[in-house]
């Protein structure tokens, strides 16, 4: 997944001019899967995405504030803001964080019945690019900015570890749906996994 640095510069423009702020929208989010899963997350720039969509780079911005969000909605399905939702996890005592991401994992995705989440691991079974994305904007960015605000050692291995019982609870509640598991109430869910998630931000891993 090599990266040209001037390689924006011959992006391919998508003809015709945009009839409105939706159309706009709906071309960065196809432009950029396919920029994303091309390039990488690293590789990819917004400047690129726009040019593929054939529109104005200040778009990205004016429609999803920023290459995290469009990532987080054109290829992971996240339906909320990823800078939003690292202020809620680090708003609060360090030592419960691990509740918080139980409770705002859960609190995304079960009023959406899970739907984009699935979406979300097809896409990673379906191509092989993808988990490579995912694995670098989800692990690196998102979970790695939470160990590092904790000054813990073997930040990349906590953030894996994490990483591996979200998706675990994701797949069980969501995908394969078993029980009692996936219609557990919240605070059941979040007594049982929350302390797991602490452990591995703060505690002995070993």
């Amino acid at each position: 997944m090599g990266v040209n640095p001037g390689s924006h510069q011959n992006e391919p423009k998508r003809r015709g001019r945009r009839s409105g702020g939706e159309d706009t929208k709906a071309a960065l989010l196809a432009a950029a899967r396919e920029v994303f899963v091309e390039r990488g997350y690293e590789g990819a720039t917004v400047r690129s995405i726009a040019a593929r969509a054939g529109v104005d780079a200040a778009m990205v911005n004016h429609w999803f504030g920023g290459k995290e969000a469009l990532f987080a909605k054109a290829v992971l399905h996240v339906p909320v803001d990823i800078n939003a939702l690292i202020e809620r996890l680090l708003d609060g005592p360090d030592e419960e964080i691990g509740e918080r991401i139980v409770r705002n994992f859960i609190g995304v995705w079960d009023p959406i019945g899970g739907g984009p989440f699935a979406a979300m691991v097809r896409s990673v079974t379906s191509h092989g690019q993808v988990a490579d994305v995912l694995r670098a904007f989800f692990v690196q960015t998102l979970l790695k900015r939470l160990v590092t605000h904790l000054d813990a050692p073997d930040a990349e291995l906590r953030a894996t570890l994490l990483a591996s019982q979200i998706f675990g609870m994701g797949m069980v509640r969501y995908v394969v749906r078993f029980e009692p598991l996936a219609s557990a109430d919240v605070e059941t869910v979040v007594k049982a996994i929350a302390p797991n998630l602490q452990r591995y931000l703060t505690g002995d891993i070993g």
